[in-house]
């Protein structure tokens, strides 16, 4: 990821910045008691970490804090994670000095590979060239640090992980909230399902907004407009889309609800997971705490949610999500 003059000095600003942040707020590593770790003695097929909007800012400093803590959770994994994957919203302005950061604080992580969704905040009031040249060059960047073969050029993608396919999605021009998904994303999308259906494999499918009137819609983006907060306008066609196929899981984020009733629903086959935000505070859940996700553990027959406090290092039983694979 080439950096400008501006980016560098925006980068050692934005670290004179944490040190003083964390000078008055003294950084609070998670607990290393409960690490991560397989639930299942036999170990799973194929395991992953599920966050979304970590939005760190240049000057949002909260957000700092649960982001370190949650790498370090990873860092100090009991078994090594064959992904990581921030379902939009990584950087709250797309700065290059944002994603290096983000870069700097994943490297020790315990990951075999990085999927990085794009979500409106990495996009918005930017020219769309620029917004696809930067985050796929840090999207690579990390996987390169890691021996990842998987590079991309584009802000949709797919990759295969031990048998599992994740298809990544991502708008095909600068949005403010929504995403625009071109009919030639929707055609490749039908494709890859298709193809990574066939022996009757899980897929995940990855995409920062989810549908419209899912997951507590309008009501949790306070709006009376059916489509607010929502994918957009092509919300019915990757609905119809991805209901022809089975054991379809769609990963999303946006929406800051904490994990509880707006966390899983099943709509048509789908199986359809909204992903609390890492490190903005979150509502409308049952757990709203900071630096919420899930790790994710793939078995032959049923795929494991594990609620996880990533910032404190600690398991939440509680609000487990165990899918059955059909």
């Amino acid at each position: 990821m080439a950096t400008t003059i501006f980016s560098k000095i925006a980068c050692k600003m934005l670290a004179v910045f944490i040190s003083i942040v964390y000078t008055f707020n003294p950084y609070v590593a998670p607990s290393t008691s409960d690490k991560i770790e397989g639930c299942d003695e036999n170990g799973a097929n194929m395991t992953f970490v599920a966050w979304a909007d970590s939005q760190l800012s240049n000057y949002m400093a909260k957000r700092y804090q649960f982001f370190d803590a949650a790498c370090e959770d990873v860092a100090n994994a009991g078994n090594g994670v064959d992904a990581l994957m921030i379902a939009g919203d990584i950087a709250e302005n797309g700065l290059l000095c944002e994603y290096q950061y983000v870069t700097d604080h994943l490297k020790g992580a315990k990951v075999d590979n990085f999927l990085m969704a794009v979500g409106n905040h990495d996009v918005r009031l930017k020219i769309y060239k620029n917004t696809v040249k930067n985050f796929t060059a840090f999207t690579n960047n990390l996987n390169r640090a890691v021996g990842s073969e998987l590079t991309i050029d584009k802000l949709h993608y797919s990759y295969e992980i031990k048998g599992y396919k994740f298809i990544v999605l991502g708008t095909d021009r600068t949005e403010f909230e929504e995403s625009y998904i071109s009919d030639e994303q929707l055609s490749w999308l039908d494709n890859e399902l298709k193809s990574a259906t066939a022996n009757g494999a899980p897929v995940f499918v990855i995409i920062h907004q989810t549908f419209k009137l899912t997951h507590g819609l309008p009501k949790t983006w306070n709006s009376p407009i059916d489509s607010a907060g929502s994918v957009g306008a092509q919300s019915d066609e990757l609905y119809e889309i991805m209901n022809r196929y089975q054991n379809v899981f769609l990963i999303s984020g946006h929406l800051h609800t904490g994990i509880g009733q707006y966390t899983y629903e099943r709509l048509g086959k789908i199986n359809s997971i909204n992903l609390p935000s890492l490190t903005i505070n979150n509502k409308d859940g049952e757990c709203n705490d900071n630096g919420i996700g899930f790790m994710v553990e793939v078995y032959d027959s049923h795929i494991l949610f594990r609620a996880r406090n990533f910032a404190k290092g600690e398991y939440l039983p509680d609000y487990d999500i165990d899918i059955p694979i059909e």
